[in-house]
């Protein structure tokens, strides 16, 4: 058995055609079912379609009426929510910066539903074309890249919870296409994820062993001005507020684990749903952490193939924070990608296919074994991933000067 995982044999010719396959059954089938039993805005359990997208809309009609600020008051927020979908509907946390009041203002013009589905396809669409250009001049046909990127499960998760996942996943995949030959491109498409502060640390880390330099001033300046620009559309408040509503969303969010911690994918939740206390949990984020960004500085000083860098840079954004949540999962679709692009190339290194299936199907898995037995394989897998990219950076076919299709 060691044997087959190590070769990855077991993952022959036909799994790889009929798995995907299945899987993209099963969303579509799921999609379908939710759709042909909503009753107007909501589901037939009675939860808003779309869910976390209806408080994303919700803020932006707080912006339109002039009260920016206002989402990032929790009681203010759940009763603005309540007052769209009714006093016993779900209601959800604003946690985001500012920046991300934009889209959201842009989307609350609009229906709630014809806003939902304007974000969901147009960021669908990005991540779509961001996973097609990085297997671009490989092997496989456009056509079965497309299908695993729809049967890829974090798609569907994404889906039902009308999260930013699909926008994260197409940043991160046209900055590291970019970054070879257009770095400054490739500074403003990592720029632009600053909605998400907590994926922060492995990037600028990436940035500077690589001695991509003019990314890094071009994504400092571009978050410059989107900065400026936020403080001008939004005022001040908005900036005032969201310092203010910081120890709530650590407190609640991160340390109580308000969305649940089976649902949230990182090594401190991990440890949390393992019965650790909160200092216990932050010491195996920190020591995690610490020793991802050591062997990422590794990785990008070592003659490992660009891909294999930029797909570690992207894995490693997982397990340095202590908050990501399965639906930010779908941000992995680049760097299987990358990987998957590497290895058709030059060929797999040991393990390297069943991480990557692993990797792929985890999505699906994760938060529903979490919750049956506490077991956080979604941190597990992505942790056994970044140590297998380690590992395969050593061989021949990950150690010459290959790279992704450039932009």
């Amino acid at each position: 058995m060691w044997e087959k995982l190590r070769s990855g044999d077991w993952l022959d010719a036909e799994r790889l055609r009929v798995y995907p396959l299945m899987l993209l059954l099963l969303s579509a089938g799921c999609i379908a079912a939710v759709l042909m039993t909503a009753q107007g805005r909501f589901d037939a359990n009675g939860h808003p379609l779309g869910t976390d997208f209806s408080q994303v809309w919700v803020a932006g009609l707080e912006t339109l009426r002039g009260h920016p600020e206002t989402p990032f008051d929790l009681q203010r927020h759940i009763a603005a929510q309540r007052a769209e979908f009714g006093a016993d509907s779900d209601v959800y946390g604003w946690h985001y910066p500012p920046y991300f009041l934009a889209p959201a203002a842009a989307l609350a013009h609009l229906p709630y539903l014809q806003a939902l589905a304007v974000w969901q396809m147009a960021t669908l669409a990005l991540y779509l074309l961001a996973v097609l250009a990085l297997m671009r001049g490989s092997t496989a046909p456009p056509w079965r890249v497309a299908l695993l990127a729809l049967a890829f499960p974090a798609t569907l998760v994404n889906l039902g919870h009308g999260q930013n996942g699909f926008l994260t996943a197409a940043l991160l995949g046209f900055g590291f296409l970019a970054l070879p030959q257009r770095p400054a491109l490739a500074g403003v498409s990592f720029a632009l994820l600053a909605y998400k502060p907590q994926f922060a640390l492995a990037l600028p880390v990436a940035l500077i062993v690589g001695g991509y330099w003019r990314a890094l001033a071009s994504a400092a300046a571009a978050l410059l001005v989107t900065t400026l620009a936020s403080l001008l559309v939004f005022g001040p408040e908005s900036w005032i507020a969201f310092a203010q509503n910081l120890d709530v969303t650590r407190d609640l969010v991160v340390e109580r684990g308000a969305a649940g911690f089976p649902k949230i994918q990182s090594v401190f939740a991990a440890a949390r749903l393992l019965g650790a206390d909160i200092g216990t949990a932050y010491a195996a984020q920190a020591l995690v952490t610490t020793t991802t960004l050591a062997a990422l500085v590794w990785l990008w000083r070592s003659g490992a193939d660009y891909r294999a860098k930029a797909a570690g840079a992207i894995v490693a954004t997982f397990l340095t924070t202590p908050y990501c949540l399965d639906y930010d999962m779908t941000a992995l679709a680049p760097a299987l990608a990358l990987l998957v692009s590497c290895g058709l190339e030059r060929g797999f290194g040991p393990y390297m296919k069943s991480a990557l299936a692993a990797a792929f199907v985890i999505p699906l898995a994760a938060r529903p074994i979490a919750a049956a037995a506490a077991l956080p394989l979604g941190a597990v897998t992505m942790a056994a991933l970044f140590t297998i990219i380690l590992s395969n950076s050593r061989d021949a076919c990950f150690r010459h000067a290959g790279a992704a299709p450039s932009l």
